[in-house]
C-alpha cells in the first residue's frame, strides 16, 4: 500500500497544504489539487495516486494542521472567495465568513479531513 506524508508542522495556510500535499504525492512541484473541488477529483484518482485507491495519507502533527486550517485562516480564504464568487452565492458565502469570524462554523481542516474521507474512505491517518 502507498503512503503519502503530511507533515502537519508545515502547515501554516491553505497554500502551504496545496503545496505539500502535491509533494507527497508527486514530487516537488507536485499537483493535487489546489481548491477543494480539484482536491476531490484528484483523490478520486488519475492523478498520481494507485489507480485501485490503494493508499493512505499519513497527516502527522495534524493537531498543528488543526490550529493553522482554523477559523482565522478560514475567514481569510473565505474573504477571497467572497471578492470573486459569482453574485448568486455571495449570501452564502458572507454567512460562512461572518460564522467564521466569529470562531463558528467548519474551518479549512474539516473541509480537508471530510473530503478526504468522501472521496477516499479509511484513507486517512491523523496522527
Amino acid at each position: 500500500m502507498t503512503s503519502y506524508v503530511l507533515d502537519g508542522g508545515r502547515i501554516g495556510t491553505l497554500d502551504d497544504f496545496w503545496t505539500l500535499m502535491g509533494e507527497a504525492v508527486n514530487g516537488p512541484g507536485g499537483y493535487f489539487g489546489r481548491n477543494p473541488d480539484s482536491f476531490a477529483d484528484c483523490l478520486r484518482g488519475g492523478f498520481g495516486t494507485p489507480d485501485d485507491g490503494g493508499f493512505v495519507i499519513e497527516w502527522r502533527d495534524h493537531e498543528l494542521s488543526r490550529r493553522a486550517l482554523g477559523h482565522p485562516e478560514t475567514a481569510r480564504h473565505l474573504e477571497g472567495v467572497l471578492a470573486r464568487c459569482h453574485s448568486t452565492n455571495r449570501a452564502r458565502v458572507a454567512e460562512e465568513l461572518a460564522r467564521a469570524r466569529s470562531g463558528r462554523g467548519r474551518t479549512l481542516f474539516d473541509t480537508l479531513t471530510e473530503i478526504i474521507e468522501a472521496q477516499a474512505p479509511g484513507a486517512l491517518r491523523l496522527r
